[in-house]
This record gives structure tokens, sequence and C-alpha cells, in this order.
């Protein structure tokens, strides 16, 4: 499948599929690895853009970029034009490359305080933010939006027409409103709509969790590219099986068992180093928890699993536990 090269001011994207941020999930050793398995852009973990708060453990790892490659995409959310702004130029001295707005998370917390999709409610207020973070800074801005509030204020084509106005330089929307937050369906004909009329790079987001269901999407929205969220987690190869797809025809087939442990215990080395033994080990169950959740005899073996407490005893686990499927000895 053919398609134009995408660009976001001065970076090239190396591919049309996507790693969407994602709160407590997509994380420094996370991002690292989508990337090698063929992510074109990975974006970071939320941060708030009140600055006060950065000094807590949690936003000090989601600034850290130390070691990634280009382009570095850091995802801010707030509801104050000027306080976004700050967050913004804040961020770029720390060494992002592009900044990402948040105005697709439905969760309650950031709803509340007007921010997230929340501000999709009161597009004076997102034409104001959106030329505020704009203006406040020499790197490309995206943004991320819903299709709308709720069902009867699907504004998503206003939205994207005040945020290219303002500015922004890439379009991501999810094909849900607010209200549905992650239930029913995505739609795609609104995403469909809002790249008739653009002229930037949209990216489609919502329920794409195979290849094909990639292409399908790409080919009724038009979409420049496609963001892919929770179909990655434990399953990061699969930026590689649509680029296979996209580019072939052909679906590639699911990578050895071998190959599969090999990168899960790289990606457990990744998080023991990143946050250090006593919270890689925590932030390690539920990683491990995605990686394992189609395999035979993993309900078991993560209730053991989550109990352990130091690296060497995940490794040694892990290690256990493959030599025992490879061997067939755990059954279906």
């Amino acid at each position: 499948m053919d398609h134009a090269v995408i660009r976001i001011g001065p970076y090239q994207l190396a591919s049309q599929v996507i790693l969407a941020p994602m709160a407590g999930v997509t994380d420094l050793p996370f991002r690292q690895l989508c990337r090698k398995l063929g992510a074109g852009l990975v974006v970071s973990e939320m941060v708030t853009s009140d600055i006060r708060l950065w000094n807590s453990r949690k936003s000090r790892n989601r600034l850290d970029h130390r070691g990634e490659d280009e382009p570095r995409s850091v995802q801010i959310a707030g509801g104050d034009p000027q306080m976004m702004a700050e967050a913004a130029r804040m961020n770029e001295q720390l060494g992002a490359q592009i900044i990402d707005i948040n105005m697709g998370c439905p969760a309650k917390k950031v709803c509340n305080k007007a921010a997230g999709s929340a501000l999709m409610r009161d597009e004076t207020l997102v034409a104001e933010i959106l030329e505020a973070v704009v203006n406040a800074v020499n790197l490309p801005v995206t943004l991320k939006i819903r299709t709308g509030w709720c069902e009867a204020q699907r504004n998503g084509l206003t939205i994207a027409r005040i945020a290219e106005e303002s500015g922004i330089q890439a379009l991501a929307v999810h094909g849900r409103t607010r209200n549905q937050l992650y239930t029913g369906f995505a739609e795609y004909d609104t995403i469909a709509a809002i790249k008739q009329q653009a002229g930037i790079p949209i990216f489609a987001n919502g329920d794409i969790d195979s290849p094909q269901k990639a292409q399908q999407v790409l080919r009724h929205t038009g979409a420049d590219a496609v963001m892919v969220g929770r179909a990655a987690q434990g399953r990061p190869w699969i930026f590689n099986e649509i680029n296979h797809y996209l580019e072939r025809g052909e679906l590639l087939p699911p990578p050895p068992l071998e190959w599969q442990q090999k990168t899960l215990i790289e990606h457990l080395h990744a998080l023991h180093r990143f946050y250090g033994e006593h919270q890689g080990v925590r932030i390690a169950r539920k990683h491990v928890g995605w990686y394992l959740q189609t395999l035979p005899g993993a309900g078991d073996f993560r209730r053991t699993f989550n109990r352990l407490e130091c690296p060497a005893q995940q490794h040694q686990n892990i290690q256990t536990f493959f030599t025992r499927l490879l061997e067939g000895d755990l059954a279906a």
C-alpha cells in the first residue's frame, strides 16, 4: 500500500503506525520497545500542565527521555492556557521535540478539572489553549481529541478546524465521544469527514487491534496513519505486523515463543533499570500479565508471579514458564 511521507514539523515518521499515549503504560522502556518493533512515532504518558507537581516521582519518570530516539513527543494536559504554555516551554527545555496536547482523555479525574476531552465542550477555550501552546514553543504541536463530548455534541469537525487554524501540525482522533469512555464501538465516519477537510496529517485511533483492522480504518477514513493503544499492551510486535500487512498484504506468522520470551525478558530488564528494583518489580507485573494473557497456564502463573518481590525471581519464573511451554508441559 503506497503512502505519502508523514511529516510533523521537521520530523518524518518511520511508519504509519503510531503508539498512542497511555497513562501508566507508555513509559520510556515501553516506548523504546515499540519503536524498535515498528512504531513510526511514540508519545509519552500524559504530564500535568501544573509544573508545581513535577517533583513527584511519577512526573519525574514521565519527563525522563534519556537515550530516547527522535522525535521525542511529550503529551501535556490541562485547562488553563497560560499553564499549558508554561508546561510546553518547560518540556521544550527538557528535550521534547514535539508537544502533544491531550483533549482525548475521558478519565473522570482529568475531565473534572476541565482538561482532557472535557475541553471539547468549550470551543473558545480550545482555541485559546492551542494558540497559547503553539506560540510558546519553537516546536511542532500536535493534538489528540475525541469525536465530541456526547452523541448530541459531536463537534470533532469544528475542533479540527480550530486546531488547524491555531497552527496544530497533526491531529489524532479517537472514534468515540467522551461519554462513551472506552465502551461500545469506535466509529470512523467522523474521522473520515475530518480528514476530508483537513490540510494536516490525521491519525485514526480507536479499536485498532489487528493488521486487517488497521487497513480497513485507513481505507475508510483516508487517514494518514493509525494510532494503536490497548492492543499494543503485551503485544508490542503489533506494529511490525501492521506495517508488514500494509506493505505486502500478507499476515506475519505469530512470533515464535523463544522470541516472545527474549522480548519479555529484555522489557523486564529495562523496567528494573528504569524504575529501580522495588518499583520496577511492581510495574513489571502488569506488563507480564498482558504478555501472557493468551498463553496456556497464564492464570496460575500470574498469581504466583504477582507475589514475587525481587528481579532475579521474576526472571527465573519467566524462564521456567517458557521452558515448560516450549516442552509442551502446559496444556491449553
